[in-house]
């Protein structure tokens, strides 16, 4: 599809909801108007709309913070966007990675598993340890404790695998990966440092190459 046929409201805006390309985490919601978005295809970093200025801005023009378009995608709608970035920086201007930090509500009952809480958990747990925690006993015996434990799992995975045992296979590598954030913590090393890593790697050639017949 193209510009003309996105649906801009009566101010000529279109919300953007843009989200990192690596974590998939939302950064903020801005918004674009024709121009913005066209300057934002041409130059592959995001451009956007100051309601408040009436002018156009480009996200890390002042603070070097600039967002490197991935793809931009419309809703079922076509009145709403996503732009997924890879940023040079935090996306919001209080100097934090996200601009949605504060919590209005969360249920007592549900809760949303993700690498990154668990991470959190554990960063918790070593600067504030708890006892009876295994996660503070792993902290507490330092690094070689942990290695150990990363090597024990990991034999564990592969003697399961090698039984084609399924359930006990996921159950193992949870195992493992549990012990391998430990020592993400112990190392100080980030989920994000680990996503940037793998994301480097993923090279997609977008040209399709046709193969000759022998």
């Amino acid at each position: 599809m193209n510009i003309d046929e996105l649906k801009f409201d009566a101010a000529g805006l279109i919300p953007a909801a843009v989200t990192d390309a690596v974590s998939g985490k939302l950064l903020t919601l801005a918004y674009m108007n024709r121009e913005a978005l066209e300057l934002t295809l041409k130059e592959e970093r995001t451009v956007f709309w100051s309601r408040s200025r009436k002018e156009l801005w480009r996200k890390g023009e002042t603070s070097g913070n600039v967002q490197r378009v991935v793809a931009v995608t419309a809703d079922c709608d076509r009145d709403a966007l996503e732009i997924s970035v890879i940023k040079d920086g935090p996306a919001c201007h209080t100097g934090a990675d996200s601009c949605f930090g504060e919590s209005v509500f969360e249920s007592a009952t549900l809760s949303a598993f993700s690498v990154d809480g668990l991470y959190d958990m554990l960063s918790e747990r070593k600067s504030n340890p708890k006892e009876g925690s295994y996660t503070s006993y792993l902290f507490d015996k330092g690094l070689d404790k942990i290695l150990k434990k990363i090597g024990e799992e990991s034999t564990e995975v592969i003697i399961a695998a090698k039984d084609a045992d399924k359930r006990e296979t996921v159950y193992e590598i949870a195992d493992l990966a549990y012990h391998v954030l430990t020592l993400m913590v112990e190392a100080d090393i980030t989920p994000d440092e680990i996503r940037a890593e793998l994301a480097s790697r993923h090279v997609v050639d977008k040209k399709v190459k046709q193969e000759k017949p022998e």
